[in-house]
């Protein structure tokens, strides 16, 4: 990576009318990256055709829907796997059948933080993949790498960490819509001498990834959300205040 100070030398040289070979004459950097830093430049500032499949917020340094991003965050910590394929990547988002709202909202979220081509539905035993291509997903996705998202280090960098603390609902929305599930739990208790069924109603969020849960659990913690482990590698939230304020802002599958 170059010094960003460099760049904008080498820009206002550019727009100067410095030619490329004489920028990276100057600067002593190799013409090809000056080639592309124009090529950047000229597109931020629209003297370019758009290119559907090269709309890659980190790679052009663009604004990005920040809830949409963060949104399709949790779903890939939860139920997302990157495949690397001969000529791109394929993100991947499963989503059970019955849930053809969240199948829909997936995809929404895939065509806001990466503006292209449509998404794929491909069909599976019981599940539908939510599938796009793109070479730009580990970009994206940093957290990508080889073996199961619970065998390695999952860990947000610094941008993301920006993003989900500006969109935290929007986080903990798509985590739950992966790997949670709002339901009704019920235990008895005795009223006037009688043992009566009481019904209440909070979520649930089960992941193998220490880190992931940490993720979840530090986001909760900033929101005011009160949450304990059922078990080690299942959350839940259950005080009446907490379920409401997740009811507010996350709701249930559709």
């Amino acid at each position: 990576m170059h010094d960003p100070d460099l760049r904008r030398q080498a820009i206002t040289l550019l727009r100067a009318g410095v030619s490329n070979a004489d920028v990276a004459r100057r600067l002593r950097i190799p013409p090809g990256t000056v080639g592309s830093w124009l090529h950047t430049e000229r597109f931020r500032h629209g003297d370019l055709p758009v290119r559907r499949r090269a709309l890659c917020f980190r790679c052009l340094e663009l604004d990005v829907d920040r809830p949409a991003y963060a949104y399709l965050l949790g779903l890939y910590l939860g139920d997302g796997h990157i495949v690397a394929g001969p000529r791109a990547y394929s993100l991947r988002i499963s989503c059970a059948n019955a849930w053809l709202g969240l199948m829909r909202e997936c995809a929404d979220a895939i065509a806001r933080v990466l503006p292209g081509s449509a998404s794929n539905f491909v069909p599976r035993r019981g599940c539908t993949d939510i599938k796009r291509y793109s070479q730009h997903w580990p970009c994206l996705f940093p957290q990508h790498g080889p073996g199961r998202k619970h065998e390695r280090s999952i860990v947000l960098e610094s941008w993301q960490q920006n993003i989900v603390r500006a969109e935290p609902w929007a986080l903990v929305r798509g985590l739950i819509h992966s790997d949670g599930c709002r339901n009704m739990n019920w235990t008895t208790r005795m009223v006037a001498g009688e043992r009566k069924r009481y019904e209440y109603p909070r979520y649930l969020f089960t992941n193998e990834s220490t880190d992931i849960m940490r993720i979840l659990t530090t986001t909760l913690d900033q929101l005011g959300v009160e949450w304990r482990f059922a078990r080690r590698n299942n959350l839940s939230v259950a005080r009446r205040a907490s379920v409401a304020l997740m009811d507010e802002h996350v709701g249930p599958k559709y």
